[in-house]
């Protein structure tokens, strides 16, 4: 089964997601930081088994092939983008989905299961934050300045992105993610 690549229009902006299989079994894969569909999971829209799932994989708003617009991290930033998600899965005609979420998709599929129980089937999420202490605001400064990342890390996003918005983007997100240390229990 190939792997198809649209954009739909979802909560006023045009969201990139890519599809494949057919299975009864429908499962949106949501990335992390600055990650899209590809870059975080190409090796699952190769793989997974397209009998038994109908993969959605998205790029969340201002990342990926999800821009414009540019990315942007008010503190309701996850709560968007699990709104977003449901909404673009509820756009494309499931009626109810199972979320695999890592790192930052990981927080946005447990809000999004949080908030839309009915809609879930399945959660699984790896690499996920509960909370944002000081010492996590330490070791996401210490990313800040991403021509410190290894070429390995670095080298797909700065194709995806570019350096400038990669780095601006990365800049932005440690400001938007560090302001959850400052709520009461991060």
């Amino acid at each position: 089964t190939s792997i198809t690549s649209a954009k739909i229009q979802v909560n006023g902006v045009h969201l990139h997601y890519q599809r494949t299989g057919e299975g009864s079994h429908a499962v949106l894969l949501l990335p992390g930081m600055l990650g899209s569909g590809q870059t975080d999971f190409g090796p699952q829209l190769k793989s997974m088994n397209k009998q038994l799932f109908t993969v959605v994989a998205w790029d969340p708003r201002g990342y990926g092939k999800s821009i414009p617009p540019s990315r942007d991290f008010p503190p309701d930033f996850f709560e968007r983008d699990a709104k977003d998600a449901v909404d673009l899965m509820q756009a494309l005609k499931f009626k109810k989905f199972s979320l695999l979420g890592w790192s930052d998709g990981g927080i946005t599929a447990l809000i999004a299961a949080a908030k839309y129980p009915n809609l879930i089937h399945k959660l699984v999420v790896w690499g996920a934050n509960a909370s944002v202490t000081q010492e996590d605001v330490r070791i996401y400064n210490g990313i800040r300045d991403v021509s410190k990342w290894s070429e390995k890390v670095k080298k797909p996003l700065e194709e995806l992105y570019g350096h400038k918005y990669f780095a601006e983007t990365c800049e932005a997100w440690v400001d938007g993610i560090s302001r959850f240390a400052e709520n009461s229990d991060g």
